[in-house]
């Protein structure tokens, strides 16, 4: 039985090649011919002179159906009839001038005003001949333009974060302008989502003085156990969301359980483990941490200790950690790989220090991008497009940022180097190996 394409061959006129019909699903041609090619009759079928016909596609896009219309109404015999009606006497029994539709006075292309010839002895004297131009077409056009929905939502958006009120002189960066047409950017709702970050930020966060309900482990402890993490994560080379989620989910744990001291690393394990199968798509097994703690727990202790933070915690596992805004406030930042691999520096080495705990995710993040920009003398520090992606003006970030670089400071004196070695490295920039900010440790000392 013939396929489709033979058939339509032999409708046109096209005799088969030698004779034969040549088979469709050769090996060769499965090699070259692009996946699904051939699905619904999309082999390209030639006419009787050798020309390949016109392909027939689907309209799906608004640009598509705007064509299809003006196409259509480019073959309407009644604007063919207008364009002739223009050169064309009326009548002499009738003297009425008939007005063209303003549809088909649109569709009208002439370089020059077109007048209506007519005769003044037969047309009335309150009767005047119609004058079409393309200046009043051209108008007429613009107002039947209905915006996108895509302009629709990028304007909410602007409205939404404060843009559209903003004087024409600001110093404002659109941070956004260069992902207009990547979907994965989300640039009609990101700042919507980032607005409701900052909201609930504080409900997904430890209070800061939980270590006082804890009988057997203290700030030391959670230093400890946070260097350990840092290097666990950096050794299964998980994703940085992974490691700030843990950080959250370990705190979160221990302001609200009584946990033994010989329990810690079982809960900072665990927490790694239901971070890892939130964030991550391969995400390590438990014998795998079991190994890497030197087996000082079982498999089934971990899985154990897993339940029971789940259900301490409700299961609520999306909450903005400083990671989430350290990704638009480094974007807003406008900056080298350098000042990136400093603030993630900074951001950890406050996430492994108690006192950092005071301070809301955002405002960690945002003074990691104060005090990196500080670090490498990047002029100037802060501006009006930080402080409004952020929220926070440099003053209200002077306090967390003196602590980051007082961190910073101290990091290579310190016992706990998983996070310095981490940051010597050369992939990195070696920004762990770079002096602090001169201007904001000065004042911390003063």
């Amino acid at each position: 039985m013939a396929s489709r394409q033979v058939v339509q061959q032999q409708k046109i006129g096209e005799a088969p090649v030698n004779g034969a019909i040549k088979p469709k699903n050769m090996a060769v041609e499965n090699k070259n011919r692009r996946a699904l090619g051939d699905i619904g009759n999309l082999v390209t079928v030639r006419g009787v002179d050798g020309k390949p016909l016109p392909q027939i596609s689907r309209p799906v896009t608004r640009s598509f159906c705007a064509q299809l219309a003006k196409t259509e109404n480019n073959k309407n015999p009644l604007a063919t009839n207008a364009n002739e009606a223009n050169n064309v006497a009326l009548p002499k029994k009738k003297a009425i001038v008939q007005k063209p539709i303003q549809k088909k006075a649109v569709s009208i292309k002439s370089s020059k005003p077109t007048e209506i010839s007519t005769d003044s002895n037969e047309v009335a004297e309150n009767e005047k001949p119609i004058i079409i131009n393309k200046k009043n077409a051209g108008e007429k056009s613009s107002k039947k333009k209905a915006p996108t929905l895509t302009s629709t939502l990028t304007a909410r958006s602007k409205a939404a974060c404060g843009l559209s009120n903003k004087p024409k002189a600001s110093q404002i960066v659109d941070i956004d302008a260069a992902d207009v047409d990547n979907d994965l950017a989300v640039v009609e709702y990101v700042e919507e989502m980032y607005k409701f970050y900052k909201s609930v930020e504080n409900e997904g966060r430890a209070y800061n003085n939980y270590m006082d309900a804890q009988p057997e482990i203290n700030e030391k402890m959670r230093a400890i156990l946070i260097d350990w993490l840092v290097q666990v994560h950096h050794k299964f080379e998980l994703s940085p969301e992974t490691l700030y989620l843990t950080i959250n989910i370990v705190d979160r744990y221990l302001a609200s359980k009584t946990t033994l001291r010989k329990d810690l690393q079982l809960v900072g394990m665990s927490a790694m483990l239901i971070a890892s199968k939130y964030e991550e798509i391969w995400a390590p097994e438990v014998n795998e941490l079991v190994c890497i703690s030197d087996r000082t727990y079982t498999n089934e202790q971990v899985l154990k200790m897993e339940k029971r933070i789940l259900g301490e915690l409700e299961w609520n596992l999306t909450v903005p950690t400083p990671y989430v805004f350290l990704v638009r406030f480094i974007k807003a930042s406008m900056t080298d790989s350098n000042v990136e691999n400093m603030v993630y520096f900074l951001a950890e080495l406050g996430m492994m220090n108690y006192e950092t705990l005071i301070y809301c995710p955002s405002k960690i993040a945002a003074s990691a991008v104060y005090a990196a920009r500080s670090t490498l003398n990047k002029n100037p520090i802060w501006n009006e497009t930080l402080e409004l992606h952020t929220g926070f003006s440099e003053q209200e970030l002077m306090d967390c940022a003196k602590l980051l670089v007082n961190f910073h400071s101290m990091a290579a004196e310190q016992k706990l180097r998983g996070i310095y070695r981490k940051y010597c490295n050369s992939e990195r920039g070696a920004v762990a190996l770079l002096p602090p900010a001169k201007s904001l440790l000065a004042v911390t000392k003063c």
